[in-house]
């Protein structure tokens, strides 16, 4: 059970684990007896059945996963069901890592208690570390257990909430151990891509359109941060002195945040004003990339060579899956 979630290999962390895991699991409750009980509340019982289509699509569409995972809903009554704690060196955009049996090294630490994170968090930031701690939606046992669908997923929009299933389906499909960004590059551009295709099947023309602006504004909100992060990578690789690195980092960052801000001001968008008005570091950037730096290689597989065909997709990324960790970076990079 705990070897599928980000940790620390502790006697607390793991129990922390256990005991967060095992409340998810105590909470389920079968959606499809959900909607049949005449107590359910309309808004809940419409939303469940809104994820049954979502994994019923997912399953006959993009052959993804036909488990027993969202075919159940958690209430869990709070904000997230863990937090997840990045970490990178002052002068570095690369994410310190942990490392656990099974999975690999994690670019990221897991709790299910808030305070156990910010714990962590200070704890690192007093050593020296650029630390940032972020709320996780969901997360995928990887096939150990089936997953529920929980609260906190239910306050996402309909084509999210679609997205986040689907990515979360992959990583049961296929998880590389030890690459994250492989992994969540692959999760991520199968989830966007399975959106797309969920939304065009709903037949909403005004749903598709808001979600096109949207994903429009996050990719430029992603584009001027991983520009950011390549920047810091270059002046800090080639900085020479403490003083100069610290520059180097003051500029970017103030260059950043004045980017974000009249994006904001533009554009407008909840998740740009988040960026824009919190004070950011190397953490948040090094967490980006791990989810974002491979997304244009495995769009172009899709696109290129696969002719937009999910199987085509799955067959390539099972055998980089069983590729060497070098070959796997040279494809994230677009050396293919």
């Amino acid at each position: 059970m705990l070897l599928a979630l980000a940790g620390c290999a502790t006697v607390a962390w793991y129990g922390q684990a256990a005991r967060g895991q095992i409340e998810i699991l105590a909470k389920r409750e079968d959606i499809a007896e959900l909607i049949a009980d005449p107590v359910t509340a309309p808004a809940l019982r419409e939303r469940l059945r809104t994820v049954l289509e979502i994994r019923e699509f997912a399953s006959s569409e993009l052959d993804l996963p036909d488990s027993g995972s969202y075919s159940d809903y958690a209430d869990l009554g709070r904000e997230a069901p863990l937090w997840n704690v990045v970490a990178a060196p002052a002068y570095s955009v690369v994410p310190e890592t942990w490392c656990y049996p099974l999975v690999g090294c994690l670019a990221y630490r897991g709790f299910f208690d808030r305070e156990r994170a910010r714990a962590l968090a200070s704890k690192m930031a007093a050593e020296g570390f650029d630390v940032a701690v972020f709320p996780a939606t969901a997360y995928s046992t990887l096939g150990w257990f089936d997953d529920p669908v929980l609260d906190s997923m239910l306050e996402l929009s309909d084509p999210a909430l679609a997205e986040l299933i689907f990515h979360e389906l992959t990583h049961e499909m296929l998880y590389v151990r030890g690459d994250t960004a492989f992994n969540e590059a692959f999760a991520t551009f199968v989830g966007r891509e399975g959106a797309r295709r969920w939304l065009a099947r709903q037949g909403d023309d005004a749903v598709v359109r808001e979600w096109r602006a949207s994903q429009a504004l996050d990719r430029r909100l992603t584009e001027a941060l991983m520009a950011a992060r390549e920047r810091l990578a270059l002046g800090y690789g080639q900085a020479s002195g403490r003083d100069e690195l610290a520059a180097v980092k003051s500029l970017e960052f103030e260059r950043l945040g004045s980017e974000l801000r009249r994006l904001a001001e533009s554009e407008g968008g909840h998740r740009i004003e988040a960026w824009a008005s919190g004070e950011l570091n190397n953490a948040h950037l090094a967490l980006v990339a791990t989810y974002e730096a491979g997304v244009t290689a495995f769009e172009s597989l899709y696109r290129s060579e696969c002719a937009e065909d999910f199987g085509c997709l799955y067959e390539r990324a099972r055998a980089l899956a069983e590729a060497d960790a070098q070959r796997r970076a040279a494809f994230l990079r677009g050396d293919h």
